[in-house]
């Protein structure tokens, strides 16, 4: 029995399929196409080791992995979490629809969906009704372990989907997003192709093609998965938690250069609008310093960035301390 239609917003183009709205099930090619797209960049990650041993890592490959991670990685902190998710800043058009393409270079879904799945994240964050809690079949060592599981890639293959109509209207009517999730298949395509052509170019050569297609393509693929995942698993399982938050999120310093500043999670989860996540000394957020680089250049504007008597007012004991006071 098919899922009951859901009215759309007005305004909402109709030649979006219905899985992008999240007004249908997931269909069984669609948990295929995700199981594909996320198991054969996982098997060239696991084989990047031996790989790296046997013929080495050049820096032409090397060189455009880490630029493709940067700009895809940005594309889903900066655009597609950040901007699109939580408003924590406004962007001229061409930045708006930049952070849009870059964030679906990821291949973690289209932006609609992605956000409308944050979106109910922070809703019912670690409680029923969340997307990808770790907690979510209990405290237990193996209930946890299961958890943590289902909360990295488990849930991903959930039928049910996000009703995208309720957590995301405002981008279901915005043209240039509809656009841009409608081209999300062809931006896969890109983001694959892209790097192995420019490694061809670039060394002029057929091996340049593969090789860069392995490191630069699958390789960074499944690296940018595997740490935006963790900020679902891990970021809610342990760390540090000093601020008040209505979930189990931690700060986990040792994923920050590789989420680019997402596992200060703990703060993010306390004041999600924020635009910087690390606030404190010593914590490096690269996401935070790309936005105040566009903020300088005036791509960007209306920039949440956090003041020290917020950031105060929300730490653990902050309401005992001025009570004593």
């Amino acid at each position: 029995m098919s899922a009951p239609a859901v009215d759309r917003p007005v305004g909402t183009p109709d030649d979006i399929p219905k899985a992008f709205h999240g007004d249908d099930e997931k269909q069984t090619w669609e948990q295929i196409a995700l199981a594909v797209f996320i198991a054969v960049p996982f098997l060239a990650l696991i084989t990047a080791v031996p790989v790296m041993w046997g013929w080495g890592l050049g820096w032409t490959d090397l060189g455009l992995l880490l630029f493709f991670y940067f700009l895809s990685g940005f594309g889903i902190t900066g655009g597609f979490h950040r901007y699109y998710t939580h408003g924590s800043f406004k962007a001229k058009r061409p930045l708006r629809i930049a952070l849009a393409v870059l964030g679906s270079l990821a291949i973690e879904g289209p932006v609609i969906r992605w956000v409308a799945d944050h979106r109910k994240h922070h809703k019912f964050s670690d409680k029923e009704g969340d997307p990808h809690s770790p907690w979510r079949f209990g405290e237990d060592l193996p209930s946890l372990l299961k958890g943590l599981f289902y909360a990295h890639m488990g849930w991903l293959f959930d039928v049910e989907q996000t009703n995208q109509a309720q957590y995301a209207p405002d981008l279901l009517k915005d043209k240039d997003v509809a656009r841009v999730s409608r081209s999300f298949p062809y931006i896969v395509a890109a983001s694959l192709a892209v790097p192995a052509l420019l490694g061809g170019l670039l060394t002029w050569s057929w091996q340049g093609i593969f090789t860069a297609f392995f490191w630069a393509s699958l390789v960074r693929v499944a690296l940018l998965h595997h740490v935006t995942w963790s900020i679902n698993s891990i970021c809610h399982a342990i760390g540090e938690r000093e601020f008040k938050s209505r979930d189990r999120s931690g700060n986990v310093w040792w994923l920050a250069i590789p989420s680019l500043g997402e596992s200060w999670h703990n703060l993010h989860h306390a004041d999600p609008t924020c635009a910087r996540h690390g606030v404190e000394r010593g914590q490096i957020d690269i996401t935070a310093r790309t936005i105040w680089a566009f903020e300088k250049l005036g791509w960007a504007y209306d920039v949440r960035w956090p003041k020290r008597e917020r950031v105060d007012a929300k730490r653990i004991g902050a309401e005992d301390e001025r009570a004593a006071a």
